[in-house]
């Protein structure tokens, strides 16, 4: 092998290394090879148990790509176990119940795709943890060839789906909800598997004392539940007003108390309404924040009990959290980072800023279904229409999440704090955190800017005490941005 080819390998695989695992590009799906030589790599470094489970969503591109890690891994020796079709916490149920290394590809709507990939039991494989070096030992695999081994590995499919489900539901009690009318939009994912065997008819406890009890007071109305192929797969997104008209107006149309949205992979739920209106995910998360803290307080009175939560999520997160005698600790927004700070620091769940919640007694997995149920059991054990629970833990005014090209990030930085030095405070965990030095009676305010990891585009979130503050906030430094 020549130098040459060994860096022309590394410098493709650095163009799809993410720092929690690979990432295609718009129009630019990640190559085969690629996949087989990091799962090939994979093996090598991480895995000590001679299996490595194999989950992937429904959209076409990962049957390719999942031919690819089977490729891969079994050149290297070890067994794949096929979880099939499946959503990403169902891959970290597995990779936790089973104590198993797993890899988990997710396919979007434009045509790129990602991998994750999670150590025996279902801890996360970073740039910071070992991804790097897969990077470097797929490197040399792409150059020279998958290295054979005497014996290649097997292939083996399991369906775990019956104990995930009833895992779910024996960690959120729906017993004795109220009749609720519910819309979900699969968006074509993998939710479409596994929300009926939650919640449709016949789902629940098949095994144990509560096995064939009466089913779920829950009417499913389901939107893009069919085959791929059937229509164009959406991303459900709480920053893209686009991809929720069709579950906004179903909601309407059909009278029901809520609707549920699940991204690709079912890792994020996103919450409307019964008037159609979008729920704020931060009230979401401060929901599930004082329920995951009575929990622990049920289980383990007298201890401390942290949350954690990313710095993008509302004020009334932090302060929910306080209220219910817990400790609130604030994270970057990354994924991978929030999670490694819940384990840290013990913390029972975990508030993204874009409908992403992670749960401790669930592996620290983000899980849009956990999510789902958690507000069907709140919303259920009381007479109130959604809208009016989710008012208490939405008092403030916030922007949402603008993006906008970085053509200039120092400049734009630069611009952000000589307009804002002398009347506020600057905080740069995570990009840019400019908090007002209000007094008491004036109206608080603070807003972050910081780069998108994967676009040359800058998110501004901000937040106030009132609507007419936050928009004079968020015009002022938008006009920052886009002068820069």
């Amino acid at each position: 092998m020549t130098i040459s080819a060994l860096d022309d390998a590394l410098a493709r695989l650095n163009a799809v290394v993410r720092p929690d695992g690979l990432g295609g590009q718009a129009g630019q799906p990640l190559a085969t090879d690629l996949v087989a030589a990091v799962a090939a790599a994979f093996v090598d470094e991480v895995t000590t148990t001679g299996e490595v489970l194999l989950g992937h969503d429904r959209a076409a591109l990962s049957s390719e790509l999942a031919a690819a890690v089977v490729r891969g891994v079994q050149a290297r020796g070890a067994t794949i176990v096929d979880l099939g079709v499946c959503p990403t916490d169902e891959v970290r149920f597995a990779s936790g119940r089973l104590s198993t290394p797993a890899v988990m590809i997710a396919a979007g709507p434009d045509g790129t795709a990602g991998l994750a990939f999670l150590r025996a039991g279902a801890g996360d494989v970073t740039l910071d943890a070992s991804l790097g070096a897969v990077r470097d030992r797929a490197a040399v695999y792409l150059a020279e060839g998958l290295t054979p081994v005497p014996s290649p590995g097997g292939l083996r499919e399991v369906d775990l789906l019956p104990d995930y489900a009833a895992t779910l539901l024996a960690l959120v009690d729906l017993s004795g909800i109220r009749p609720l009318t519910v819309v979900v939009d699969a968006g074509l994912g993998a939710s479409a598997i596994t929300v009926p065997a939650v919640l449709g008819p016949g789902a629940g406890p098949q095994s144990g004392p509560d096995a064939g009890s009466a089913p779920l007071p829950i009417t499913l109305i389901p939107l893009a539940f069919g085959p791929d192929g059937e229509a164009r797969q959406r991303e459900i997104d709480p920053s893209d007003p686009g991809s929720l008209v069709d579950l906004r107006k179903a909601v309407v149309t059909h009278a029901a108390d809520l609707g549920l949205g699940f991204d690709s992979d079912a890792g994020r739920c996103v919450v409307i309404d019964e008037n159609g209106v979008l729920v704020d995910p931060s009230a979401v998360g401060a929901l599930l924040a004082r329920r995951e803290i009575a929990r622990a307080r049920d289980r383990r009175p007298g201890t401390d009990i942290v949350v954690a939560h990313s710095l993008t999520v509302s004020l009334r997160v932090p302060e929910t959290i306080e209220a219910a005698g817990a400790i609130p600790v604030r994270t970057e927004s990354a994924p991978a980072l929030l999670r490694e700070r819940m384990r840290e620091d013990g913390a029972v769940f975990g508030c993204g800023h874009a409908a992403d919640y992670y749960f401790r007694e669930f592996w620290d997995s983000g899980s849009g279904l956990l999510a789902a149920l958690h507000v069907l059991a709140e919303l259920g054990g009381q007479a109130h229409p959604l809208s009016e629970l989710a008012a208490e833990f939405s008092p403030y005014a916030r922007s949402g999440e603008i993006s906008s090209p970085a053509r200039n990030l120092p400049d734009a930085y630069v611009g952000i704090v000589e307009a804002y030095t002398g009347a506020a405070d600057f905080d740069e965990l995570d990009g840019l955190t400019v908090t007002g030095m209000t007094s008491a009676d004036e109206p608080f305010w603070w807003f972050n800017v910081r780069p998108s990891q994967t676009e040359p585009l800058l998110r501004l979130t901000v937040e106030a005490a009132t609507p007419a503050e936050m928009i004079r906030v968020r015009d002022e430094v938008l006009e920052i941005i886009r002068r820069a």
